[in-house]
């Protein structure tokens, strides 16, 4: 995989906001005017690191070699009280969908769900005040004047979360990658080996005809296998990409490619895996609403599907059989999937 294509959704970074700009010490010394006096200007202000949140990046693969990033100081006072120009802030872009952390206390300092959402991360130093402020009646002639402050420096963890409707869960082969390829234009890599999904696929579905046509975002996400909460395959780095989901669509192979002979079986094993995701999400995984789906049923074994669909009515969940080959079934979950994630939706 190219660097340019990576998927990066962690990132540590350290800014600095400018400096302030030093106060100026002057005297006015000009023909014609005796009694000049101070005239020391102000220090112009440092320069703040700003972040805004942008639908133009999906990844934070551009912070992970530029880890430090610096905002310009202000300039210093002149004489003829002239204030310093001020620094130049910078614009930091991350994804919608980024978290904002304190590396240092760990608090959770913004969350960006939106596009074009600014904050202040790091805010620039005060110019310091020339020795025009500290006359008096009786103190003409000062010679006191300020150092500008310092910008304030921060560490900080980004943490990209995926924003999508509907996550796809599933073990490694169970279909994920070959479903999102038949329901929407996305197009992963697609192989008879575990785990080749290796980072989160996004698709957009729609349904329906204009002017009544519904989208919503689907994320294939890459394979769990039992004990991934403890490490095991590639673990759980990626569940965090479907915490934001509003329903869970559950895949479980029913044909005997797989080698494994309960679908029930497997299907525990994954919401074991979800049950013991702890990440501090607002939404625990193990709690969303969830629709079972019977893949690969052109080549279905009629007891594991028949076992599936039993344990699936017994956990009063919706269950669907689908097809990616043959396409059955594939319309009937779009639509299902599409009622699930209206905004009205229970």
């Amino acid at each position: 995989m190219a660097e340019k294509d990576m998927f990066i959704d962690e990132a540590k970074i350290r800014v600095k906001a400018g400096d302030g700009g030093n106060g100026c010490m002057a005297f006015r010394r000009e023909k014609f005017v005796p009694r000049g006096g101070p005239s020391g200007g102000d220090g112009g202000r440092g320069g703040d690191v700003v972040m805004e949140s942008s639908q133009r990046h999906n990844t934070l693969i551009h912070f992970r070699y530029n880890p430090e990033h610096k905002a310009q100081r202000g300039e210093h006072g002149m004489g003829s009280n002239c204030t310093g120009l001020d620094g130049r802030s910078i614009t930091l872009q991350v994804p919608v969908g980024t978290s904002l952390y304190d590396a240092d206390t760990g608090e959770l300092v913004h969350d960006f769900r939106e596009p074009d959402e600014r904050i202040v991360i790091a805010k620039g130093g005060r110019g310091g005040r020339g020795n025009q402020h500290f006359a008096t009646s009786t103190h003409q002639a000062p010679r006191e004047h300020e150092l500008g402050r310092a910008g304030e420096e921060r560490s900080y963890r980004l943490e990209l979360k995926l924003l999508a409707d509907v996550g796809l869960v599933g073990l490694p082969n169970a279909g994920k990658s070959t479903l999102i390829s038949r329901i929407s234009a996305a197009r992963p890599k697609i192989a008879d080996y575990p785990f080749t999904t290796l980072e989160p696929n996004l698709g957009v579905v729609t349904v329906g005809e204009e002017p009544d046509q519904e989208s919503f975002v689907v994320a294939d996400m890459p394979g769990l296998i039992e004990g991934a909460h403890l490490g095991s395959g590639l673990g759980t780095q990626f569940l965090r990409h479907i915490e934001r989901t509003r329903v869970l669509a559950h895949l479980v192979d029913v044909s005997d490619a797989s080698g494994r002979p309960d679908p029930v079986e497997d299907f525990k094993a994954i919401n074991n895996e979800l049950a013991s995701f702890e990440d501090g999400g607002e939404h625990p995984l193990a709690r969303k609403p969830m629709i079972v789906v019977a893949t690969k049923i052109d080549a279905a074994n009629p007891e594991k599907l028949k076992k599936l669909a039993a344990h699936a009515k017994r956990k009063k969940l919706e269950f669907h059989r689908v097809s990616a080959v043959t396409g059955e079934g594939i319309d009937e979950l779009k639509w299902a999937l599409a009622k699930r994630v209206r905004p009205d939706a229970s």
